[in-house]
């Protein structure tokens, strides 16, 4: 079981449209809680410009979450414009799945944008897709997270050093 993404940046914000083309990414799965709004639900301008400035550039966003808050997840949708998949049961391959055939992109063309290796990353290297670590956005945490996070500083670290 591969636990290292394929990239690794501090925000979903900084993931360019060069990088994307570089790597053949023509369609991102996006994970939500503390990727792209905080803990409190909240999502900065910078990232809402971010998924508009790449759907205009011909980029397919998705969005691929875990949490069965439904409500959430459509306001998040709507004001992004994007369809979503939620409780999704990552790192399982049934929700990547099922985004991959509704986007009709090849796996290999697919990234999943997330901040937790154990949902995100390992469910999309199990899928062979492309995987892309970002920080979480705050510190604060759900409590089922919490645990995780001292492990995957040091998996980052190493990462860093590379």
């Amino acid at each position: 079981m591969k636990i290292y993404p394929d990239a690794y940046f501090k925000r979903v914000e900084d993931i360019s449209i060069e990088f994307l083309n570089k790597n053949k990414i023509k369609a991102l799965l996006l994970d939500v809680d503390n990727t792209l709004v905080d803990y409190t639900k909240k999502m900065t301008e910078s990232v809402k410009k971010w998924a508009k400035d790449l759907i205009g550039q011909g980029v397919k966003l998705y969005i691929l979450s875990n949490t069965n808050d439904k409500a959430k997840i459509e306001n998040i949708s709507k004001e992004l414009n994007i369809r979503y998949h939620n409780f999704a049961m990552k790192p399982l391959k049934r929700g990547f799945k099922k985004c991959q055939k509704e986007l009709g992109e090849k796996n290999e063309n697919i990234a999943i944008v997330g901040d937790q290796i154990f949902t995100d990353i390992i469910g999309g290297n199990r899928c062979h897709m492309y995987t892309i670590l970002v920080d979480p956005i705050n510190e604060k945490d759900f409590w089922y997270t919490l645990w995780k996070r001292p492990i995957e500083k040091r998996i980052k670290s190493k990462l860093k050093q590379k």
